[in-house]
């Protein structure tokens, strides 16, 4: 929880986090090595020095510590695990969805756990999706339409593959479809990340939240027509957050762009934890205001009200959790009472 100078308390969503095995031992190729080095060079260009991870802490993590990152120091109240695959890079995948549904187990007021699927896998995904469903009660997926199977290099929302997924996901009533679309991480590619196949996904599909993670950056001319034209399409925040501290020019950009084309109910906090943490990120989001010369041209406003619906509200509706019932459910909860001992 967030509390203000004047001592009110801003409910934290956090609605991008990850907890990933990069190290050597999982890694099954160069790409592997490739894959985390980029993630770390994002780190480290776009955090604050004090911020910057040893690199071997940063290849594989403890649950404990990202519990302390996230909740204990990083004020959310909840988070999402957004996993992603990558079994052409690492032995066991990237994202350890085993240990993130355990850990959502084990907090079951503080954490959700998305699945993922790729629609090249066929039948057999769809049978595993069923069962994932079955096991979990899925709210959400992250998809990753970059990642290599085999010979392809990626694949796109409006593949007639995809589309059975997208049914699939429709009838088991999975409705929040995060989709990275936005800046390329070595080795993968670039087209594959584009942002404009989610057009056509979100006009066919209007049942389902499309969640277009990272803006569809450095496209986000093209995420922003898109958006406004389909009112099932979301912004996710993580990876554009960080440039408040990095580019904050730049940042106070993004965000006229997108008060401007979309509106204050569909923008979402998310940090991408481990990359970056999300105390810094919400302390600087908190003091932020725009520039008047954007103020003006735009007409956004960031006051608190929409810092709220950006830093929870927005997350809560797609996720169905009422926030006041939410606040009471955490307050003395498993985490609560670990967070008030360690406090002691």
């Amino acid at each position: 929880m967030y509390r203000t100078m004047n001592g009110e308390e801003i409910f934290i969503i956090d609605a991008h986090i990850a907890l990933w095995d990069a190290s050597k031992e999982n890694q099954l190729n160069v790409h592997g090595q490739q894959f985390i080095d980029c993630f770390y060079d994002y780190q480290t260009s776009l955090s604050p020095k004090e911020y910057w991870w040893n690199k071997d802490d940063f290849l594989k993590y403890s649950e404990d510590r990202l519990i302390k990152d996230v909740f204990h120091k990083g004020y959310a109240d909840m988070a999402i695990f957004q996993p992603v695959l990558l079994k052409e890079f690492y032995k066991n995948g990237f994202g350890d969805i085993v240990n993130s549904q355990k850990l959502t187990q084990t907090y079951p007021n503080r954490l959700i756990c998305n699945d993922t699927f790729d629609p090249r896998h066929g039948k057999r995904g769809l049978e595993e999706l069923e069962k994932s469903n079955e096991r979990y009660n899925l709210k959400g997926v992250k998809l990753y339409t970059a990642d290599w199977y085999g010979d392809s290099k990626g694949y796109k929302l409006s593949d007639d593959s995809t589309y059975r997924y997208l049914e699939k996901c429709q009838e088991l009533g999975i409705k929040n479809i995060h989709i990275h679309k936005g800046p390329t991480i070595t080795p993968l590619n670039r087209d594959a990340f584009d942002v404009a196949d989610v057009d056509d996904a979100a006009t066919s599909f209007p049942e389902l939240n499309f969640i277009v993670e990272h803006l569809g950056l450095p496209r986000l001319e093209d995420f922003c027509w898109i958006a406004t034209q389909e009112k099932n399409v979301y912004g996710g925040l993580s990876v554009a957050m960080p440039f408040i501290y990095a580019r904050p020019r730049y940042f106070a950009e993004i965000m006229g762009e997108l008060l401007f084309w979309l509106d204050e109910d569909r923008i979402i906090f998310g940090s991408d934890y481990a990359i970056w943490e999300p105390s810094w990120l919400i302390e600087k989001f908190m003091e932020f205001d725009l520039p008047e010369d954007i103020k003006q041209e735009t007409g956004a406003e960031l006051n608190l009200d929409v810092k709220k619906k950006i830093l929870a509200g927005n997350a809560a509706r797609l996720y169905d959790i009422d926030i006041d019932v939410q606040k009471e459910k955490v307050k003395n909860d498993k985490l609560a009472q670990e967070m008030n001992l360690s406090s002691v």
